[in-house]
């Protein structure tokens, strides 16, 4: 092996541990994050409530925007592959229809306060200009996703959809949102609402040909 060949090792090495540290220290600060939100959340606190402290957080993280950014893309990329799953897996449209349902009911319950940090992060970014960019990667990785399940749900039952990409996202979107509210409202039936209004939107949308 040549002297940069080994350099280029060395190098490729660092960048993992320095990117394994990030994503450790984003695991811990999540917590502080989604409880808090974006305008009661900084470094220091983050530092307070974990095991780290303010100096190793500043290292590895410019500020608490390059913080929160980080965690929301991570726990989308996440989402997607899941949902990606359900397209790759669904051979039927009404089997591809419960899957995504399921999978909205269960995220909003088991990630309740991860979605309201996004959504946090996603109205800061009309008044912060720093979130703008990574808030408009972010929704537009989650449209794509959404239109891959409602393209193949077309697709499984023979039709086209007949609404473009950024306004079937905007619905399924739409219907998330509200339901998060029902939840932390504590309102009874947001899931059950959530997953029959899913599944009674993309029978709209797409009517069987």
């Amino acid at each position: 092996m040549s002297t940069a060949e080994k350099a280029d090792r060395v190098s490729r090495r660092q960048v993992d541990k320095f990117e394994e540290r990030r994503r450790e220290l984003a695991a811990a600060a999540l917590t502080t994050l989604s409880e808090l939100g974006y305008a009661r959340t900084s470094l220091r606190e983050i530092a307070q409530n974990s095991s780290f402290s303010h100096g190793v957080l500043h290292y590895y993280f410019r500020d608490k925007v390059d913080v929160i950014t980080y965690c929301v893309r991570q726990y989308k990329a996440a989402c997607v592959l899941r949902y990606d799953q359900i397209v790759t897996t669904a051979d039927t449209a009404d089997g591809l229809a419960r899957g995504f349902a399921d999978g909205l009911v269960a995220t909003l319950v088991e990630d309740a306060t991860m979605h309201r940090l996004w959504y946090d992060l996603r109205s800061q970014a009309l008044f912060e200009e720093s979130f703008r960019a990574d808030v408009t990667e972010i929704d537009a990785t989650l449209e794509r996703m959404v239109w891959r399940i409602v393209s193949r749900y077309g697709e499984l039952r023979g039709a086209p959809v007949p609404t473009p990409s950024a306004m079937t996202y905007a619905m399924f979107d739409g219907l998330f949102q509200q339901a998060l509210l029902r939840h932390f409202s504590a309102r009874p039936g947001a899931t059950t609402d959530l997953h029959a209004s899913v599944l009674d939107l993309l029978g709209r949308l797409v009517p069987r040909s």
